[in-house]
């Protein structure tokens, strides 16, 4: 059991979340997108925000900013989160086109606020879950999607749901945050997406 609920920290771990709400939008639109077009964005989509992400952290973490790819200390968190917010503006303004995938344009600006706001929260040394932002996120972008298009998506919401209550566990087994850490993560995920949900739904 310990073994796993650390993997979970891995599995679902705040990078791979907007690649896996990309995914969920491609997969789950009943819009024709070419496949070769969805293969270029996906592709795209790894570099920026996942592989990239990945050199940085070893480069910040060969010059000692970082130690852990979890960034469990505050004040570590500041540049990574930078860079990140850095990274998801040039996913809006160069992969995802606002006029062709307007869902997919807010859930990523969605994204992009929730990064900001755990800087902005940095800044009073208050440190949230960027896990719990990341699958809440998804979640609530995934529920979006299923009234969007009249979809039943009842067993992804679901197994998203378990997915968000298998994070909140593991960082609590892990002693990697308090519970109001897990809800201020959940909130920030939450409410960007809630919000941008009026521009497209």
């Amino acid at each position: 059991m310990n073994f796993f609920l650390k993997s979970v920290s891995y599995i679902l771990h705040p990078l791979l979340m907007p690649l896996i709400g990309a995914i969920i939008y491609f997969t789950a639109a009943p819009r024709f997108i070419p496949e070769d077009i969805i293969r270029a964005k996906i592709f795209g989509l790894m570099i920026l925000t996942v592989l990239i992400p990945i050199v940085l952290f070893f480069f910040l973490k060969s010059f000692g900013t970082i130690n852990s790819i979890h960034l469990e200390e505050v004040k570590q968190r500041k540049i990574p989160l930078l860079l990140q917010s850095i990274l998801l503006i040039v996913v809006i303004k160069v992969i995802i086109d606002i006029y062709h995938y307007p869902e997919l344009y807010y859930f990523f600006l969605g994204v992009l606020f929730s990064s900001l706001s755990a800087i902005f929260m940095v800044l009073f040394n208050i440190k949230a879950s960027l896990h719990m932002t990341g699958i809440s996120g998804v979640t609530m972008f995934t529920i979006a999607l299923s009234i969007h298009f009249g979809m039943n998506l009842t067993l992804l919401i679901t197994a998203l749901m378990i997915a968000n209550g298998l994070t909140a566990t593991s960082r609590l087994h892990c002693k990697a945050h308090t519970n109001l850490e897990l809800i201020l993560g959940f909130l920030i995920g939450v409410i960007p997406q809630l919000t941008l949900i009026n521009f497209w739904l």
